[in-house]
């Protein structure tokens, strides 16, 4: 054995070979010392920060979860009677989600976004998600990243009620307002995403014998497939990648439109479900 392993072919650390005597021990150290002083405040400082982003975490968590049941709720649209009460029951799920951003708002207050992003990106990205979804049903568009910024502006009054006011201040003190920004990244992986709930959405409706949503969802994904085109590998690791998934979408949606063309006419509406379910086999 070597003489640098101790028991167990364990590696010696350097101070193993000083005597006992001449270690330092912490109560040699001078607390009050100006470098003791200046690492414990070095400790606090990243100890806040520790827990900030912690709670960050699970605030992006907690908007994951509440945006992926909007977008369930979304989906029983398709199949619904009254396609208003499901839109207003999203809608105020929405203002609950919009409440959890705002207390993101209030952690980042006096902070760099940039430094915590990736604490809350996943929770934005799902939030895009949901509410351009709920847009897309709405007005058949494509909500941009201004309007959606635009409902994550907040006034907290005096008596603690939370109201959707326009402002150009990041915090105004005075009127007690916060804002947080979705980052072009954000929004361009959420409406990547979006692509997969629609194409989700055109399946549902072939089966309830809708034979128009699944054209409308097409022309949409290739005004969307063709934007990303022009980004191409000059955008983000995480924008390009997803390009591939939105592809798959279109090609599937597409597919459905060309069974409804070509054979729509001669399959009738409750056997159409069918039919697309064995072109994506």
């Amino acid at each position: 054995m070597s003489n640098k392993e101790g028991p167990g072919g364990f590696r010696k650390r350097k101070h193993d070979n000083f005597p006992h005597s001449q270690r330092r021990e912490g109560k040699d150290v001078n607390a009050s010392s100006p470098v003791m002083v200046a690492f414990k405040a070095f400790q606090q400082e990243l100890d806040a920060r520790h827990d900030k982003y912690e709670r960050l975490v699970k605030l992006s968590r907690d908007i994951t979860v509440e945006s992926k049941r909007i977008i369930f709720l979304l989906h029983r649209i398709t199949s619904a009677p009254d396609m208003e009460e499901i839109l207003t029951e999203a809608e105020i799920k929405l203002d609950g989600v919009r409440q959890k951003i705002l207390q993101v708002a209030q952690e980042l207050l006096g902070e760099e976004m940039h430094q915590f992003h990736r604490a809350i990106t996943t929770g934005l990205q799902e939030y895009v998600e949901a509410v351009s979804f709920q847009h897309f049903i709405k007005t058949r568009s494509l909500i941009s990243m201004d309007e959606i910024n635009k409902q994550l502006v907040f006034t907290t009054e005096d008596n603690g009620k939370e109201n959707q006011t326009p402002s150009s201040d990041a915090h105004d003190k005075e009127f007690g307002t916060w804002r947080l920004r979705i980052t072009p990244v954000d929004y361009l992986l959420g409406v990547a995403d979006l692509t997969g709930e629609l194409m989700r959405m055109c399946i549902n409706s072939v089966g309830n014998g809708d034979i128009d949503t699944p054209f409308e969802v097409s022309q949409f994904l290739r005004q969307v497939y063709d934007g990303f085109s022009f980004i191409g590998n000059t955008g983000p690791y995480e924008v390009s990648k997803k390009l591939y998934t939105l592809k798959q979408s279109l090609a599937k949606v597409e597919n459905a439109c060309y069974a409804l063309k070509v054979r729509g006419s001669e399959i009738p509406k409750h056997m159409l479900a069918d039919v697309f379910s064995v072109k994506q086999k």
